[in-house]
């Protein structure tokens, strides 16, 4: 309630900052191994299934075997993917998403959809924008 005796929008309501906001909280970690270019992008290249890790950096375009490799070892830490070994010559070593990472998936696949679908308004904007501030400066 303000003190005229009216109730705040919700927009105004302020809450405590929790989660990935304070910058002192293990999901912000989490959050980065995710959210960042290379995290995203193997998810949900390993939603499709259990992949060698060639066929991960082959389905990645302009991704590095050290990033590749520095990532998958994060999201095997984060308890996202599995990493199995098949003892043969030379090993065989296969990533696949773990029941988190499947769920965590679907979640970014929806995310990579939109962004598809939505592409040709967001790179217009990006002209448009672009155009002004050319004009501007």
């Amino acid at each position: 309630m303000r003190e005229d005796g009216l109730e705040q929008p919700p927009s105004v309501v302020t809450e405590p900052r929790r989660g990935p906001f304070l910058d002192d909280c293990p999901s912000r970690v989490v959050l980065n191994h995710v959210a960042n270019r290379w995290g995203t992008l193997i998810v949900t290249s390993l939603h499709e299934g259990p992949m060698r890790f060639h066929q991960i950096r082959d389905n990645i375009g302009g991704i590095s075997e050290k990033m590749l490799s520095q990532n998958l070892r994060l999201l095997i830490r984060d308890g996202l993917i599995d990493r199995s070994v098949e003892s043969s010559t030379p090993p065989r070593v296969t990533y696949a998403l773990t029941p988190l990472g499947r769920e965590l998936a679907s979640q970014l696949r929806t995310l990579i959809d939109w962004i598809t679908c939505r592409t040709d308004q967001i790179v217009a904007a990006q002209r448009r924008y672009d155009r002004a501030e050319g004009e501007a400066g």
